[in-house]
C-alpha cells in the first residue's frame, strides 16, 4: 500500500514546500542523505508498505500532542465551515480530519507556526469584531471573518503573504486532502477503483459485417465467465489448451 502521507505532502505543500521538503534531505554534497532504517522494507503486513523505523516513527508521533483541546474544536469547527457535511457520509468530523491535521502538523513541523498562529489569529479577530471566540460564533459570522483570508493574491508568493492568508489556504488544502484521501471521502466520491467487466465478445453484427465468426471451440473455451479466474495454457503450437 502507498504510504499516504508521501502523496498528501506534494497535495499540500505544493511546489515551493516540496522543494524545502527535499532540500532538508540533502547532504553538504547535494546528495540525497539516507533514513536510517529504510534499506530494508519489511514484508511484514502489520507495517503496510513502511520500514519498522517509518512505524515505530508514525506511533511516536501518534503519541505526542500539538493543538490542546481548544485548538482541536476550533479546527473541527472550521473544518465544517471549510467543507460543510452531507448525506449520506458526512463530512470532515467522520473522516477523522481534524486529528489527520494534528498529525500532519506533526509530522510536518515547517507548517506549525502557521497553524498555530493562524488558529490564535481566528479567535483574536472573533472576539475583536464579535465578543467570542471563533468557534462559538454563528456560521455567517464564521464566514464573514473567513472571507477577508480567503483568497490570495496570485502574483505574489504566498509565503510573502499575510500570515492570515497563509493559514487559510494551508487549511483549506488539509481539510479537502484529508476528507477525500480517507474511507468517508473515497466513498462520497463514489470511487471503487479498478472493476472487473464480462466480455462475452464482439457482437453478432460487428462480426457479419466484416464477414468473420469465432471458432466454436475457441470461443467456449475464451468467453466462459465460470472460468474467469482460471489462467490460460497454450501447446508449444500456439493452441489454446484451458
Amino acid at each position: 500500500m502507498m504510504d499516504r502521507r508521501k502523496s498528501i505532502q506534494t497535495m499540500i505543500l505544493g511546489a515551493s514546500a516540496s522543494a524545502f521538503a527535499f532540500h532538508s534531505c540533502k547532504t553538504d554534497k547535494g546528495e540525497a542523505a539516507p533514513v536510517e532504517g529504510d534499506t530494508a522494507v519489511s514484508t511484514d503486513t502489520k507495517f503496510y508498505g513502511r520500514t519498522p523505523a517509518e512505524a515505530e516513527r508514525d506511533a511516536k508521533l501518534k503519541e505526542e500532542q500539538l493543538f490542546n483541546e481548544h485548538e482541536m474544536e476550533t479546527i473541527a469547527v472550521l473544518s465544517e465551515v471549510i467543507l460543510p457535511p452531507k448525506e449520506p457520509h458526512g463530512g470532515p468530523l467522520e473522516a477523522d480530519v481534524p486529528e489527520f491535521i494534528e498529525f500532519i502538523g506533526k509530522d510536518m513541523p515547517q507548517m506549525q507556526n502557521t497553524l498555530l498562529g493562524g488558529l490564535m489569529w481566528l479567535d483574536h479577530k472573533s472576539n475583536t469584531d464579535y465578543g467570542l471566540e471563533f468557534k462559538s460564533a454563528s456560521l455567517d459570522q464564521q464566514k464573514e471573518i473567513l472571507d477577508q483570508i480567503c483568497n490570495q493574491d496570485m502574483e505574489m508568493p504566498l509565503d510573502d503573504q499575510p500570515l492570515q492568508i497563509q493559514f487559510f489556504a494551508l487549511m483549506r488544502n488539509l481539510v479537502v486532502t484529508g476528507y477525500y484521501t480517507s474511507k468517508v471521502g473515497i466513498a462520497d466520491l463514489g470511487y471503487k477503483g479498478n472493476q472487473p467487466n464480462v466480455w462475452d465478445g464482439v457482437p453478432d453484427d460487428v462480426l457479419k459485417k466484416h464477414g468473420v465468426e469465432y471458432d466454436p471451440e475457441w470461443i467456449a473455451k475464451c468467453v466462459d465467465n465460470s472460468k474467469r479466474n482460471v489462467i490460460a495454457e497454450w501447446d508449444e503450437d500456439g493452441n489454446l489448451l484451458t
